[in-house]
């Protein structure tokens, strides 16, 4: 539009996934605090003398400052990064760690498809996705477990919520042993459909508890259980995405690597700047932490 001046915005986000865009710049997939999913073209990242290149890799938390029109009136669809800086970038901690870095990049499609609309508030989500980085940062879950919660969670908040205390069709209450994923989770014998699966109890317990964030029985379970909940989160996720996840068959469904997490402050993280304001979303990777935590957005505090 003519006379149009784009305008300067902040707003925190954590980084999806990068494009290379001509010689030297990238497009950058942002899930933003207030302004949901949105792209931004960072100019001059992938040179080498970059100041801010290292700090839009994927999976960081940053800050941000934009240009561009943030409700998308005017204007072209893609913003421009002119500053960031650094809340914490999870992805270094994830170099050489296959099984982090494989479950934080289906974390991020994910997250990149449960917003199919841009500049969506999605403000519970981001929280969700922050927390799960952090979580697997900290490498206090199994990954896979880490995984399933989000994917479990992420379901939660777009209403695709797998029925696993109920049956799906007819609402009986009640542990039904078989599961249908067409049907919407767990069914009874009188509504199961052909074809449905009969996983183990111990499977629809686990379910149960990454959606209520009770890590005790989670962390107990054995790896046969952990990898039938996982085929079957898998499942039910890309039936109503209605497309399957690129990076799910990519994760390594192995063992735990707890405890293999260098000490924060390593690897040059102790030059950036925390912050308390995603302790909501990393809350729900913690025991008791729900998929309603910190969903106003007002537990925000700054660490000193």
């Amino acid at each position: 539009m003519t006379g149009y001046r784009r305008q300067l915005y902040r707003d925190d986000a954590v980084v999806l996934r990068v494009q290379k865009l001509g010689e030297s710049d990238r497009i950058i997939t942002l899930l933003t605090r207030r302004h949901g999913r949105l792209r931004a073209v960072a100019r001059g990242v992938r040179r080498t003398m970059s100041k801010f290149g290292a700090r839009l890799e994927p999976f960081g938390h940053v800050d941000l400052q934009l240009a561009g029109d943030p409700k998308g009136n005017h204007g072209s669809s893609l913003h421009t990064v002119s500053q960031v800086e650094g809340i914490d970038l999870y992805g270094k901690r994830f170099l050489g760690d296959y099984p982090r870095y494989t479950a934080a990049s289906a974390i991020a499609e994910t997250a990149e498809r449960l917003t199919p609309v841009e500049r969506e508030p999605s403000l519970r989500l981001f929280q969700l996705t922050v927390g799960a980085m952090k979580a697997l940062s900290r490498g206090e879950h199994d990954t896979t477990l880490v995984l399933d919660a989000y994917l479990l969670r992420g379901m939660a908040l777009a209403g695709w919520a797998p029925a696993l205390t109920a049956c799906a069709v007819c609402g009986t209450p009640g542990r039904h042993r078989a599961f249908s994923v067409p049907a919407g989770g767990a069914v009874c014998p009188d509504c199961r459909p052909p074809g449905a699966a009969h996983p183990a109890p111990a499977t629809i317990d686990l379910m149960s508890a990454l959606t209520t964030g009770d890590w005790v029985v989670a962390d107990a379970t054995d790896t046969g259980v952990r990898r039938e909940c996982s085929g079957l989160v898998a499942a039910h996720l890309q039936w109503h995405l209605e497309r399957a996840l690129r990076s799910l068959p990519l994760v390594d469904r192995g063992t735990s690597v707890t405890g293999t997490v260098p000490p924060p402050g390593g690897g040059g993280a102790g030059m950036l700047r925390p912050r308390g304001d995603v302790e909501a979303g990393a809350a729900m990777f913690r025991p008791g932490g729900d998929v309603q935590a910190g969903a106003d957005g007002t537990s925000r505090e700054r660490a000193e």
